[in-house]
Formats: C-alpha cells, structure tokens, sequence
C-alpha cells in the first residue's frame, strides 16, 4: 500500500514565519535588564549585606569591580 504524499500548499510563504510569545517572555527579560541596570548606575545606594553573609557582599563587590573596569 503506498504511502499518502503531502501536498504543499497554494499560497507562497513570502511572509516569513510568524512568532507569537506570552507576555512574560517578554517582561521578565526586561525587568532582569532594568535590575542589573540599577546595580550597575547607583552601587552606592545599595544596601550593605549583613554581617551573617559577608560571601555575598563580597561576590556582589567583586562582580561590580569587574563590570567597571
């Protein structure tokens, strides 16, 4: 028995290929940006880390001194 073919369809795909995201593959990206955009222009205003964590403060420290250089 053959196999059953595919017919391609009559209309041309001249119009590319159409992406649809959710909202939220949009948003999250961007509000990633604007936090990492607000540590990087104001590091003074930052709160310091507690005295319980210095690993953090200290990571958080060296990550900004490598972004200015």
């Amino acid at each position: 028995m053959p196999a059953p073919t595919h017919t391609r369809s009559p209309r041309p795909a001249a119009d590319g290929v159409e992406i649809r995201l959710p909202w939220w593959a949009v948003a999250l990206p961007a509000v990633a940006f604007a936090a990492l955009l607000l540590m990087i222009i104001a590091p003074g205003e930052a709160q310091a880390a507690t005295p319980g964590d210095p690993a953090l403060g200290q990571l958080i420290e060296r990550a900004l001194q490598l972004l200015s250089r």
